[in-house]
């Protein structure tokens, strides 16, 4: 069954990705990843983590708008 909210990639990004974290243990931990572990740990920050962020993306634009509601308020004419 396929989650329609789960976070998509497309390849090009996803390759950016693998790399970017390849590249991030090599400098900052001396260690070099293979392809599949570095696949399955991305797979586990889009799945467990990444729905954090996006969530707390979520909350941050909705109180920025209900902000800026209320500002729009202030310019009513009496």
């Amino acid at each position: 069954m396929i989650d329609k909210n789960k976070i998509k990639l497309t390849k090009e990004k996803r390759e950016e990705m693998i790399s970017a974290i390849k590249t991030y243990f090599l400098n900052e931990r001396e260690e070099e990843l293979g392809d599949l572990a570095t696949s399955l740990m991305l797979n586990f920050i889009i799945e467990e983590l990444a729905p954090e962020f996006y969530n707390q993306g979520v909350y941050d634009s909705y109180k920025y708008m209900n902000d800026r509601n209320e500002d729009l308020l202030s310019i009513q004419i009496y």
